[in-house]
């Protein structure tokens, strides 16, 4: 395989990924009422909609419910660097406990 075509798969291989983990973050802010949007602009404060997390959000309705463990959730944002995110996601999930204690 040249180079550049495997180069080419490396990127595709990231960007098909990087679109699973919108999903999941998509899929585990609704099973806890949380507005997607809402937690990326605060952890992103500086950025514009992310309209791939539009376009998931978009598509919902036709995705099958998935749930997600918390620690699956922060651990697939900070694989993708996603630290920011993270810390409000996890800062959610202390919320969420104190409220359900």
């Amino acid at each position: 395989m040249e180079f550049k075509s495997m180069e080419e798969l490396v990127i595709q291989k990231y960007k098909e990924d990087e679109q699973v983990m919108i999903q999941l973050f998509a899929a585990w802010c609704i099973n806890h009422d949380l507005n997607p949007n809402e937690l990326y602009s605060r952890a992103y404060p500086e950025q514009q909609a992310n309209p791939s997390l539009q376009k998931v959000l978009n598509e919902m309705d036709e995705m099958e419910t998935i749930e997600i463990g918390n620690e699956t959730m922060i651990d697939v944002l900070q694989m993708f660097g996603n630290d920011d995110l993270a810390f409000i996601v996890t800062d959610e999930i202390e919320r969420i406990s104190k409220t359900n204690s």
